[in-house]
């Protein structure tokens, strides 16, 4: 038996690493904070890697997500939930500690190769991931083969403008998709719904303040049944579906995977999602429609993925 894989998902808070088996199951599994700059991410990284390899006895390659844009030779050029980082050389910096070669992609794009492998997408040729967590992230297959794109940063669908005077995005322009779609886009919808003096339930559970309004606590009054939270959640369907619907026309999937923080509540988001994607695709009865499944491997996609690299990068 070869010895197993090795991948690490670096997050804004924690680094989560595991170790694969040939069967694409966890024998190995740890954690850390997630460090502020570059020196010491690597640092570690370093260390949470060979404690994970010597507790297996050694790995035959090692993978690294980051969020942000990376490059085709692992370089973070930008990386919006990474404090004082930027043109970060982590691929080389940690191989050099490592004494090996080090993969390295986008988290999005590590979690698609891991939902295409050994998730909700095993079998799937052409499948688009998009996560939906603090923002919106996507990885993307074509032709059975992993996107990567000229500079390595294909999938930054968050940031595609659905409206030039929408609300200001992290990233400096405004109406991103990300801000309308997302967990916190979620929470935004809510809270101006609910500073026009709607959304009684969802202020009282939060508190009785508009202002502290959460997705969290229209979850909670969606499953109460409260018309006023689903009628958010169905607006929020709404703008996932429009985002999914031009994705459709550019790049024809035959399914999305929807991952990231809400895919812990699909039963809430799946029915708008699916309702307003019908209506707003282009020759919705004249085309296949792209399943809608949600991702299976939750927090671990990223790891899991980041173990693959060495497999599915061309």
């Amino acid at each position: 038996m070869s010895l197993p894989r090795l991948g690490i998902d670096v997050g804004g808070t924690k680094c989560l690493g595991v170790v694969l088996d040939d069967a694409g199951q966890r024998v190995g599994e740890g954690r850390r904070a997630t460090p502020r700059g570059a020196e010491a991410i690597v640092d570690t990284l370093a260390e949470l890697a060979e404690s994970l390899a010597a507790d297996v006895g050694g790995v035959r390659s090692v993978g690294i997500g980051m969020p942000g844009l990376v490059t085709r030779d692992g370089v973070i050029k930008a990386s919006p939930n990474l404090r004082d980082v930027a043109d970060f050389p982590v691929g080389a910096m940690l191989a050099a500690r490592l004494g090996r070669p080090v993969e390295v992609d986008n988290d999005a794009t590590c979690a698609i190769a891991a939902e295409w492998k050994v998730g909700a997408a095993i079998g799937r040729t052409d499948v688009v991931m998009v996560t939906l967590g603090t923002g919106i992230g996507g990885g993307i297959v074509a032709n059975n083969r992993l996107v990567r794109g000229a500079n390595g940063f294909t999938g930054e669908i968050g940031h595609v403008v659905i409206d030039p005077d929408g609300p200001p995005c992290p990233c400096g322009r405004r109406g991103c998709w990300e801000r309308y779609a997302s967990g916190s886009g979620l929470a935004r919808l809510a809270r101006e719904a609910a500073v026009g003096k709607r959304l009684n339930r969802i202020v009282e559970l939060a508190g009785g303040d508009p202002e502290d309004v959460r997705g969290e606590n229209v979850q909670h009054a969606a499953r109460e049944g409260d018309s006023d939270a689903l009628a958010v959640i169905d607006l929020f369907g709404k703008w996932v579906a429009l985002g999914l619907a031009n994705l459709t026309n550019v790049l024809d999937p035959e399914a999305f995977v929807l991952g990231g923080g809400l895919a812990a509540s699909a039963d809430l988001y799946l029915g708008p999602i699916q309702r307003w994607f019908t209506r707003l695709l282009y020759a919705p009865d004249l085309r296949p429609h792209p399943d809608l499944t949600f991702a299976t491997l939750g927090e671990y996609a990223g790891a899991v993925g980041a173990a693959l690299l060495a497999d599915v990068h061309q």
